[in-house]
């Protein structure tokens, strides 16, 4: 079963103290101790951001490793990520994850991952990498779009209501036709797709929540069912 769980923002990185969005990702590898591997390409391998996935993950019952392209932990990076449970993708500059990737085969190496059964997952760039078209910011102080990887339909627009350009970019790109309709989520929102469909949508926060944004004449931007993780 192919699955990526896409988080428009939050997780350990975000919310150290709501652990709702990540301890919802590793229950979906129904083992009671999972392989989760951090992959902190786009931060340029902060070690900062590294310090506390495993902070978090540390604490969990998992077993937590990291794979750094600029350190990396063995020549054969496929027996490395194939081995896993879940591959938990961090945030920062898209572009520079997708050459970075590119370069070193990962992206075809997550593609097998990921048809094999890995659960693959990521926040921000994290989660516009696996669309086929995503907005980001990594060209500068503009929000535009990139092409990306196509294991999922459509375009992707994260951090929706955490950063007040995102909206109307997205909006824009869609109407300008200069990006195809897609996904928006919230900081906050996971959303979980099994074979390029959402089968659920989970939140961390009560009011987060993601949309479809589809253009006819004008652009439709429809609420989709999102289920809080929290009590």
């Amino acid at each position: 079963m192919r699955q990526i769980i896409a988080l428009g923002g939050g997780g350990f990185s975000m919310e150290p103290d709501n652990p709702l969005l990540d301890l919802y990702i590793l229950k979906q590898a129904k083992k009671v101790k999972p392989k989760i591997c951090f992959i902190p390409t786009a931060s340029g391998d902060s070690d900062n951001y590294i310090s506390r996935y495993y902070n978090f993950f540390n604490q969990q019952h998992c077993e937590p490793s990291h794979l750094s392209l600029f350190k990396p932990p063995k020549r054969d990076l496929g027996s490395f990520i194939l081995e896993k449970d879940i591959v938990y993708v961090g945030g920062g500059n898209t572009k520079n994850l997708l050459a970075l990737w590119k370069e070193w085969d990962l992206d075809g190496i997550l593609r097998k991952a990921w048809e094999q059964g890995v659960i693959l997952a990521g926040v921000s760039a994290g989660s516009i990498c696996w669309f086929e078209e995503g907005v980001t910011d990594s060209y500068g102080d503009e929000l535009e779009p990139i092409e990306c990887l196509g294991f999922l339909k459509g375009s992707n627009c994260p951090h929706y209501d955490g950063e007040i350009e995102r909206r109307p970019a997205y909006h824009k790109l869609i109407k300008s036709k200069k990006i195809q309709p897609g996904i928006a989520t919230d900081d906050g929102v996971a959303i979980h797709y099994k074979e390029q469909g959402i089968i659920k949508i989970v939140s961390s926060r009560p009011n987060a929540k993601a949309y479809s944004v589809s253009l006819e004449s004008e652009i439709i931007e429809t609420e989709l069912q999102t289920v809080f993780l929290g009590s």
